[in-house]
């Protein structure tokens, strides 16, 4: 059924503001997806912070115009499925990513991330992104590594001061 102009236009300032407020955002073509497991994976993305959008290609081109994500205008080719991460930059890419593995019908096609366009082959760049809890874990285990170290070198110093005035 066509859309009047203003469903259109509508469509166009949806998308148009959910693209400003995204850190990234993956395209993908669900052709062959059942209803039920898009439902899932609508269900995930609100629960990861991920807006997904089904568009027609120029309204997403138009919708895309002019911001950093223009990049991903040729990818919008066949029925296109945007995914915007708004909570983290690989929150879209790991959701897909996961989907994918599930069904053989779910096919990634590009990504972007602060202008970049990413192929889908290089899905693994943001979806390995550690979130904010796993990099401060990391940091965290870092620190507390290096400290261990120093210590270690603190005693070892102290002990061959003790044998050189022992000496």
């Amino acid at each position: 059924m066509p859309l009047a102009l203003e469903g259109k236009k509508a469509i166009v300032a949806e998308v148009s503001e959910a693209a400003k407020g995204a850190l990234s955002v993956v395209v993908a073509d669900s052709r062959g997806v059942t209803v039920g497991k898009m439902t899932d994976l609508r269900k995930q993305a609100r629960e990861n912070g991920v807006q997904l959008r089904v568009v027609r290609n120029t309204l997403a081109r138009r919708a895309l115009e002019g911001t950093q994500w223009e990049c991903l205008n040729e990818s919008f080719v066949g029925p296109t499925l945007l995914a915007f991460s708004t909570d983290h930059p690989g929150a879209a890419a790991r959701l897909f990513k996961e989907f994918a593995k599930q069904d053989q019908n779910f096919e990634v096609k590009a990504l972007a991330y602060e202008g970049e366009l990413i192929p889908a082959a290089d899905i693994d760049r943001l979806a390995t992104l550690p979130t904010y809890d796993e990099a401060i874990a990391k940091l965290m285990s870092v620190m507390k590594e290096a400290s261990a170290g120093k210590l270690v070198r603190t005693l070892a110093a102290l002990r061959d001061q003790k044998q050189e005035e022992a000496a």
